[in-house]
């Protein structure tokens, strides 16, 4: 009796849950269904050392000119992936979230992308983040963020959008696809050579057919003459043949050679683009060992970077203090140089004056070398 209430209780307390779902999800339907949208709150959660890539305004102009409707519209018409989609099409911001409230307002919470360096080289303009995601630095907005300029050209084109490791990845995957495919083009004129190979030696078979007795014919012996000129014509035409089957296989090597350069063309490519994505991330690496330590977070004040004719990134440094450029070569024991710079800081220039050198170079192992 017992075990049978309980099963009633339980049942009845399941229909009870499921009635309760279900009207409440009625009256949020129709909640939904006839209330509107009457504000918008645009809400930035971070400030990036008070500083503003983005404000709230800006974003409200974003979804203004995205055509998506907003104010007005029933709640549950509101496109928000769309909002939100608008809002990360811009690529300092990192990441967006839209929502509606019960009472009706429209919520758009946005977080900003985190600058590492700021690019100011022939035709860029750009942020780049640590992670090594680039984006367009705004117009009406900036941060404090140490400045690279020179003449070193980012492995990325110009007004690109995104992560650099992406674009290099993605280049380099069409590069090989683009070598497989000339693989294929190698096919045939592999077939082509066998087919020569075969050819030459058929003619090399080829032999004068002998008439009279020997020839497998009742008769004379074929004169000796007629048979000379008839070897001697055979002879002809197999070196006409072997020119011809030469001729034939040094085109078709040429043409191997072609695609083979081709490949070789996509493979040094895959190559260089590798190269200049290292030495983009050594970058990023140098900036973030300088603004990690107080003492070079204020005294670097810019950076210039070059590529030099091995192809590695070279560097220059412009000082607070002094007058004088620092010459620091490839990015490389950057701690040790770094750490030998300092040591002439404290030790040299302090007691012959900072504005001794019009050049100070760290690029040779063991050396400071000053230039007036």
């Amino acid at each position: 009796m017992q075990k049978t209430l309980k099963i009633v209780m339980m049942t009845l307390l399941w229909v009870f849950v499921v009635a309760f779902v279900v009207f409440f999800h009625g009256r949020a339907r129709h909640h939904r269904a006839n209330t509107t949208v009457h504000s918008l709150r645009v809400t930035i959660t971070d400030s990036l050392r008070d500083e503003m890539l983005v404000t709230s305004k800006a974003v409200e102009q974003w979804i203004e000119r995205s055509k998506i409707p907003t104010i007005g519209v029933p709640v549950g018409d509101i496109d928000l992936a769309g909002i939100e989609q608008s809002i990360r099409g811009n690529g300092f911001i990192d990441r967006a979230s839209a929502y509606v409230t019960y009472g009706g307002e429209l919520r758009v919470e946005v977080s900003q992308r985190r600058p590492l360096l700021r690019l100011m080289v022939d035709g860029y303009d750009c942020y780049v983040t640590s992670d090594g995601y680039v984006f367009p630095a705004p117009r009406l907005a900036s941060v404090y963020v140490p400045v690279v300029t020179g003449s070193y050209a980012p492995p990325i084109p110009k007004g690109y959008v995104g992560s650099v490791g992406e674009y290099i990845s993605e280049q380099i995957a069409k590069s090989q696809a683009q070598s497989d495919t000339l693989q294929y083009e190698k096919v045939p004129l592999f077939k082509n050579t066998q087919d020569i190979a075969d050819s030459v030696r058929a003619v090399r078979r080829m032999q004068v057919e002998r008439k009279g007795w020997l020839g497998g014919f009742k008769g004379p012996f074929e004169d000796y003459d007629e048979y000379d000129a008839r070897v001697q014509a055979k002879r002809d035409e197999k070196a006409a043949l072997r020119r011809h089957l030469r001729y034939m296989d040094r085109e078709n090597d040429k043409k191997i050679a072609a695609v083979t350069a081709r490949q070789e063309a996509e493979s040094e490519k895959q190559k260089k683009l590798q190269k200049r994505y290292e030495d983009f991330l050594k970058l990023i690496n140098f900036v973030k060992y300088i603004e990690q330590d107080s003492f070079w977070r204020a005294e670097i004040v810019q950076i210039v970077a070059s590529t030099m004719s091995s192809g590695d990134l070279r560097l220059e440094l412009i000082p607070r203090t002094g007058n004088h450029t620092v010459s620091f070569g490839t990015v490389d024991d950057v701690e040790a140089k770094l750490d030998k710079l300092l040591t002439f800081y404290e030790k040299g220039l302090r007691n012959i004056g900072w504005g001794s050198f019009r050049r100070i170079s760290v690029e040779y192992k063991g050396q400071v070398v000053c230039t007036k």
